[in-house]
Formats: structure tokens, sequence, C-alpha cells
């Protein structure tokens, strides 16, 4: 059963929420998330390379293997950029830390 866009946009948020504060767990579900296209999202493996990386990154041993096995569907250049937003959104996370 597919949930209502307002739902879906809802659980995304609360899983960046969850992010932001540390939770590996959610950064992991978002990468699947954005994988799958979980609960009617279109597939964006930028998107989930991005969480995978970033789950990976903080220790998450199945992070690491979803994002060797999305890589090998996703050129160079889309690789490139998903490394580049996991960057940047270090930045601005830790950056709120800092304060």
């Amino acid at each position: 059963m597919a949930i209502s866009q307002k739902a879906q946009e809802f659980l995304i948020r609360s899983r960046i929420a969850d992010a932001e504060r540390g939770d590996v767990e959610a950064l992991f579900e978002l990468g699947i998330t954005f994988s799958t296209g979980r609960g009617g999202l279109d597939v964006d493996l930028i998107e989930a390379h991005k969480w995978f990386n970033l789950a990976a990154l903080s220790g998450s041993t199945r992070g690491q293997e979803c994002r060797a096995e999305i890589a090998l569907e996703m050129t160079a250049r889309e690789i490139a950029e998903a490394q580049r937003q996991a960057r940047a959104w270090l930045g601005t996370t830790q950056q709120r830390y800092a304060a």
C-alpha cells in the first residue's frame, strides 16, 4: 500500500532530522528509501549513494555494502555528485553542532 505524499515527506523529514542527530540507522534507511523508491518515492541513485556513503562514514557495514552495490549502476559523474552532496551535508551538519 502506498502512503500519501504528505506522509512520505513527513517520514523523510523525520529521518533526516534523526540523521542530523547522528542516527546511523536513519542514514542507512534514507539510502534504502531512495535506492528502492520505498513509499512511492522516485528512485534516486545519487541521493541513495549520498545517504549510504554517510552511513558508511559513520561505521555502517551495511551502508558500505549498499553504496558499493548501487555504485555499479552509476556513472563516475553521478558518484562524484553524490560524494559532493555528502560532503556538503556533513559540512552543514557539523557546523550546526559546532555552535
